[in-house]
């Protein structure tokens, strides 16, 4: 985790684009465009066939920005359980379910700030996606899952 923020740190951290970079700035300060364009250059229609990876990201997208600093319960997938059902990826409000050929892959903990939304949304009993405290490590958590819900219970 670490080196990925490094990273995505050192490669947004250009004053190419603006004349003071982002990070240098107060929290008053406004580039302009800044609330407006995602992407660097031009409006690219077809930039929904590139992978998130792969985009030429603008340096105040919030993709520099990180919330999984300050979450307290984090949802934790369950491979065996997930019928790839896309309810999470769908649902999420910060696109932190990480999914490609409509299969889920995992779950991107840099932007994911544990609203818990996609552990409602899974329609699997047990659920594929559990809440579980931020301290607590994934293999252990999936050591904990939930037992398979009776009707009525």
């Amino acid at each position: 985790m670490a080196q990925h923020n490094e990273v995505v740190t050192n490669l947004y951290r250009s004053t190419d684009t603006f004349e003071n970079s982002i990070w240098n700035q107060g929290w008053d300060e406004l580039v302009p465009g800044a609330a407006v364009y995602s992407f660097n250059g031009d409006i690219d229609h077809t930039v929904v066939n590139v992978q998130p990876e792969n985009r030429d990201i603008a340096e105040t997208n919030s993709m520099n920005k990180y919330v999984g600093d300050w979450r307290v319960v984090k949802p934790v997938w369950n491979l065996d359980l997930c019928i790839d059902c896309q309810n999470c990826w769908l649902y999420c409000p910060d696109t932190s379910i990480i999914s490609r050929d409509k299969e889920m892959v995992g779950i991107d903990y840099d932007h994911c700030k544990g609203c818990g939304i996609c552990s409602e949304v899974c329609p699997t009993n047990p659920k594929a996606l559990v809440m579980f405290t931020e301290q607590i490590k994934n293999e252990d958590a999936l050591n904990q899952w939930p037992e398979k819900k009776k009707k009525g219970e």
